[in-house]
């Protein structure tokens, strides 16, 4: 953690106790503890939640349940996140920190590939955010798009890949040209209005119009 982040973190409302946890299970129990949102990203997503007074919400990509959490500690009673995860090897560490904050009542847990699941979910969503395999992004937009509802949000994480999609010496992998393809796609989009905000690895935050 460098200075910058540190003193945001001692400057902002300090996750709860469970938030902390799951986090640090994320670094423990698995070898991408860096794929956790943090805090930064995770109060927005929660303050999005709240503003909108979202009682629908979707995710895609859970990790350990990190993200997931934030978002719905922001639900109403009767709100409920649907979250898909396609490493049913993360299972028991997402329903354990679901259970330890209290919150497995407004959660749906999917496993399986998100592409394949999307098209069974019969409802309309506030706001999804998007955090799975780069490669997919440009498919996982185009699958919730009209499962979103007009003037709901989509956010999109990891849009800037470590600085990877500009400059003049660009990588061609496949999750940087998922990427590319999916900010292009998005710029492009007449149904929507967005901005990219520079935190953390860089949100894409869409508004279907």
């Amino acid at each position: 953690m460098d200075a910058l982040e540190r003193y945001i973190r001692e400057m902002s409302t300090p996750q709860h106790e469970t938030l902390a946890w799951v986090e640090r299970q994320s670094w423990l129990r698995t070898s991408h503890g860096r794929q956790v949102s943090g805090p930064e990203v995770g109060a927005l997503l929660r303050t999005l939640v709240r503003l909108m007074q979202a009682r629908r919400v979707l995710e895609i990509g859970t990790f350990s349940g990190y993200a997931t959490l934030w978002m719905a500690e922001a639900l109403p009673e009767d709100g409920r996140i649907d979250t898909i995860e396609i490493n049913d090897e993360m299972e028991d560490l997402i329903r354990e920190g679901f259970e330890r904050a209290g919150l497995s009542d407004c959660i749906r847990l999917h496993i399986g590939d998100a592409l394949d699941l999307l098209p069974t979910l019969d409802e309309r969503y506030d706001l999804v955010f998007i955090d799975a395999d780069k490669r997919e992004y440009v498919a996982y937009y185009q699958s919730v798009f009209d499962l979103v509802r007009p003037g709901g949000l989509i956010v999109a994480d990891n849009v800037l890949w470590d600085g990877k999609v500009y400059g003049e010496d660009i990588p061609r992998d496949q999750q940087t040209r998922g990427i590319l393809a999916f900010n292009d796609l998005v710029a492009g989009d007449t149904r929507v209005e967005n901005f990219i905000l520079p935190l953390r690895d860089g949100l894409n935050i869409i508004r279907k119009k």
